[in-house]
């Protein structure tokens, strides 16, 4: 059962599903903004119908926080050739995501039956943003303007946090985790999610609120402790690679992560190769 929280006047976080994740409802007079749709499209379906339930206006945009399945595969309940046509928001590199690590995801789920098999994978029709974001947008929503600022690679290269000022609501996605440590999924930057959490940290105020990809809305001082959890890891990271040690002994060098070592084996693959320049600035790798 999922559960709802108002955080600000006229917005409110809906927490549940199998990933505890975490959607968002912003009213504006002229209808609804709902930040990311779910896993697959029967959560996105179900999403929408609690949406509906409660409120009185139509969602007429989406946006999402960043390109991974938990929080992008519901977007075609929301978008275009559904009775919604809402618009969907997302960072500009999310089609290319899709293309390079959602679609091949999709893809094994499909051909091995035996993986989340309550799963309707099958249904899945991949909807990248209708309105792909390459700067700072402001949305008007009638009577209120939310801000959507994509963000340098950090948690993935698609990044986009949203900020309505008037409020002091942050929603950051997957950039902050509450209800688990942080995750370096898919196409992850870990030496560089640090200093994008460091630059959204000195744009708050101490009294500013926080939603997190999943899990309860947090504040400043949360976002800043793990943005130096991040840049203990990283640091470790560089010094092993500056040693001569393997991505294995990296790990085992220490005892005391500050997330479990074994959420990190994809995470210092992924800096090594940012270290010996085989990860381009957009997210790519050299060869793709």
């Amino acid at each position: 059962m999922a559960t709802w929280t108002t955080v600000a006047r006229g917005i409110h976080h809906r927490r549940g599903g199998p990933f505890d994740l975490s959607v968002v409802v912003i009213e504006g007079d002229d209808g609804l903004l709902v930040v990311d749709t779910g896993a697959e499209p029967g959560e996105g379906e179900e999403i929408l119908a609690d949406v509906r339930s409660r409120f009185d206006r139509p969602v007429r945009w989406v946006v999402d926080t960043h390109a991974h399945f938990d929080h992008t595969f519901g977007n075609q309940a929301f978008g275009p050739g559904s009775t919604t046509d809402a618009e969907i928001h997302g960072h500009a590199a999310i089609a290319r995501h899709f293309e390079r690590y959602e679609g091949p995801r999709l893809a094994a789920w499909r051909a091995d039956r035996t993986r989340e098999p309550e799963r309707r994978w099958d249904d899945v029709r991949l909807v990248a943003p209708t309105h792909p974001v390459e700067r700072m947008t402001r949305l008007d929503l009638g009577g209120r303007v939310v801000e959507l600022r994509p963000q340098p690679p950090a948690h993935t290269d698609t990044d986009l946090v949203l900020l309505a000022p008037a409020e002091r609501v942050w929603i950051l996605g997957d950039l902050v985790e509450e209800s688990g440590p942080p995750m370096y999924g898919s196409g992850s930057f870990p030496l560089g999610w640090p200093a994008v959490l460091d630059r959204l940290v000195d744009e708050m105020l101490p009294g500013d609120l926080v939603i997190p990809g999943h899990g309860a809305v947090v504040d400043r001082g949360l976002v800043a402790h793990q943005a130096r959890e991040l840049r203990s890891i990283a640091d470790r990271f560089v010094a092993a690679h500056d040693a001569g040690l393997g991505a294995a002994e990296a790990l085992a060098a220490h005892d005391d992560w500050p997330v479990p070592v074994g959420g990190l084996v994809g995470a210092v693959e992924r800096a090594y190769a940012a270290l010996d320049g085989l990860l381009l600035e957009e997210g790519g790798t050299a060869g793709a």
